[in-house]
């Protein structure tokens, strides 16, 4: 049997190619090892409310792929632009190194997805290939989100659910007062927490809704308008949610927020966004000059599926699916003979050990509820209050330490998570700091007015990583990247600084007090967060 493109009419010639098989086994099996840390994030992903709909994922690509095959004829026997696939491949696997070099599995699994296109693309070459990837992009729905963009997105969607779920309570004549992300009652308070944000809806009806176009026999202007009214439609659905929740609070009793029901709510809000969907469907073939009915405007046919995926066995074993697997096993075995240890460990103090007395400054340390304490994720963090007898006002020292900021661990930044307290940004700025004498020079810090009610605080912070004072949280995560491969170390913290603005107190005189404290307790730092 030749390995060649010049063998057999067909590119799936004969029911059963071993030697097709045989490559292309070595081809999957090969990707396991470079991608490993990737597919363990994914589980884990999977195993949350947000991504429990990733399993899925994969077996209605694997649906599109095969309504393709269907839908198109047969590929041509001889197929000469395989090339630009290997490129894809060589690509995908250069990503897959980095990621793994800096053990970010969320890398990995970006690069996985360009893989199998590449995969895709290597097979049946470009031209056909590039038909197929419908299917490959559907994949992008199986991955978790970035971790501080989940956190962005989820104090967004927080925010909007918040304001829109209270806007149907006072509609519905209940008095209600939002703070931050806290619905008031009156006699009754709702926290609208993260998992109230519709984060768990939206990511399986945005892959549905990407079905729903792909499967929806109409004009290209239908298919857009369905798909982008997945996300504003699941935000004001579980905002009604939200709004509806507070009703029955107001009425029945607290108990109407937890339990069964607000499960049970879930799934109706989760069901009727579907129902919508399919409404819209409906809308949108009356504007058409020939409107069919929704059983014919839907593509839902899965005949001769079977017949089709046993064209899958035969494979022909081709000179780039040989490349492709000898390039894919390649790069995993030299990753797995040469797998590092973990990022350089630190030597440094534990926070327990911080000082509690700065001259006239002594501090009490407490300890954070244990379900924000998981959200931290920090390996050791310190919360300290101290106070002057001759300062009118107390300063808060928040420090939170990361051995890795990888592998799903790392800085939240306070713009995402003051305003859950309810507390607002009245004003953020950068300035250059002057702390000559403690050690650390003059550097910039992020500097901020929030607000709750009538409360002010001033806050002032930045990212410690590893010697480096930086500003921006997008910044001071690409610097990990880069140190990670440089210096081996991914370790890194966020330092905060909060005092009151008193009543008729001078925004000067605040931060004055804050800054007094910023100097004495500076020089103890390196010991608990290294340079």
């Amino acid at each position: 049997m030749s390995m060649t493109d010049q063998s057999g009419p067909r590119l799936f010639a004969h029911p059963l190619n071993l030697g097709g098989l045989l490559w292309f086994t070595l081809l999957l099996a090969g990707s396991i090892p470079i991608f490993w840390i990737g597919f363990v994030s994914l589980a884990q992903a999977w195993s949350t409310a947000e991504y429990s709909h990733g399993p899925l994922i994969p077996l209605i690509s694997l649906y599109l792929f095969l309504r393709e095959l269907r839908r198109l004829p047969l590929p041509k026997p001889i197929v000469q632009d395989r090339a630009p696939g290997l490129i894809v491949i060589v690509l995908a696997l250069l990503l897959a190194i980095a990621g793994n070099l800096t053990r970010i599995p969320d890398i990995v699994t970006y690069a996985f997805i360009i893989w199998v296109g590449g995969v895709v693309l290597t097979i049946f070459g470009w031209e056909r290939g590039k038909l197929h990837q419908l299917g490959v992009v559907h994949l992008i729905f199986m991955l978790p989100l970035p971790q501080f963009v989940y956190l962005k997105l989820t104090i967004v969607l927080q925010t909007i659910s918040s304001e829109i779920g209270v806007w149907f309570v006072a509609l519905m004549g209940v008095p209600v007062y939002l703070e931050g992300n806290v619905i008031d009652l009156g006699v009754y308070k709702l926290q609208v927490a993260e998992a109230c944000s519709g984060l768990r809806y939206l990511f399986p009806i945005l892959s549905f809704s990407y079905l729903f176009a792909i499967l929806y026999r109409g004009p290209v202007w239908h298919k857009a308008v369905l798909l982008l009214a997945a996300a504003p439609l699941t935000v004001l659905m579980n905002s009604f949610r939200i709004g509806m929740i507070g009703v029955m609070v107001n009425s029945y009793g607290i108990e109407q927020a937890e339990g069964f029901l607000h499960f049970f709510e879930g799934w109706i809000i989760f069901g009727a966004c579907i129902a919508i969907l399919f409404f819209m469907a409906v809308v949108l073939q009356r504007l058409t000059p020939d409107p069919k009915p929704l059983s014919e405007a839907i593509d839902l046919d899965t005949s001769g599926f079977g017949a089709i995926a046993g064209r899958l066995m035969g494979i022909r074993a081709s000179r780039g699916l040989m490349a492709g697997a000898i390039l894919t096993l390649a790069v995993s075995a030299g990753w797995a003979l040469q797998q590092g240890n973990d990022p350089t460990a630190v030597d440094r103090d534990p926070f327990v050990l911080f000082p509690r007395q700065f001259g006239e400054w002594s501090g009490t340390f407490s300890m954070l509820d244990p379900d924000i304490e998981r959200i931290l994720g920090a390996t050791d963090y310190l919360a300290g209050f101290y106070r002057n007898p001759e300062e009118p006002a107390p300063v808060e020292l928040f420090i939170a330490f990361y051995d890795k900021q990888t592998e799903g661990a790392g800085i939240h930044s306070p713009e995402v998570c003051l305003p859950v307290g309810g507390w607002e940004i009245y004003s953020f700025e950068t300035v250059a700091l002057d702390m000559a004498g403690t050690g650390y020079g003059s550097f910039e810090a992020n500097r901020a007015i929030i607000q709750k009610g009538l409360s002010e605080q001033l806050v002032y912070y930045w990212f410690e990583q590893r010697g480096k004072r930086m500003t921006n949280d997008f910044k001071a995560k690409m610097s990990v990247v880069y140190d990670s491969l440089t210096i081996d170390r991914t370790d890194g913290a966020i330092v905060r600084y909060i005092t009151p603005i008193l009543k008729d107190e001078p925004e000067g005189a605040a931060d004055a007090r804050l800054q007094r404290l910023m100097r004495e307790s500076l020089p103890k730092l390196p010991r608990f967060v290294p340079g």
